[in-house]
């Protein structure tokens, strides 16, 4: 099994992945995540246009996504530390489903891909739109976090 997971050496030890031989290209990737409300917390949310006494959701979700994108290294022990040359963090409301849709797109010039850094960057983003509106009520579930696309280095992926 360890030839198929690249964080584990022949002897089956956890290691960090040498990319010192590999390609710097350009390299991007985009993740999404769903953080859902009750229908009476999304009513009050809806009410107050997404606005709470900490702030606008939507700008400080954008913040802390970008912000933990920046620190994917420092929450995932084995990632490498990739200079980020963008990071966008779109806040969609999805106003027949009481849900809000987060997505990152991240964009590097690096020896390895951003997968983690969008990942990460959508988590951030719903952790805080968790904690900003906890006071609603704490049904609030995040899910679907997951990779969209990515492209650069060896293979290209989309969600169809």
């Amino acid at each position: 099994m360890s030839e198929n997971l690249t964080h584990l050496s022949k002897e089956g030890h956890i290691r960090m992945v040498d990319v010192s031989e590999k390609a710097t290209t350009r390299r991007e990737a985009t993740a999404e995540t769903l953080v859902c409300y009750s229908q009476e917390a999304w009513d009050k949310l809806k009410a107050a246009d997404f606005q709470t006494k900490k702030g606008a959701l939507g700008e400080i979700a954008r913040i802390a996504g970008t912000m933990a994108a920046k620190k994917t290294a420092e929450w995932i022990p084995l990632c490498h530390t990739l200079p980020l040359q963008g990071c966008e963090i779109n806040v969609e409301p999805l106003h027949d489903d009481t849900t809000i849709r987060l997505t990152c797109h991240v964009i590097t010039t690096a020896q390895t891909g951003v997968e983690m850094e969008a990942l990460t960057g959508v988590s951030g983003a719903a952790l805080t739109l968790y904690d900003m509106t906890k006071s609603l009520g704490h049904g609030i579930v995040i899910k679907q976090t997951r990779l969209l696309s990515k492209r650069g280095g060896k293979s290209d992926y989309q969600v169809e």
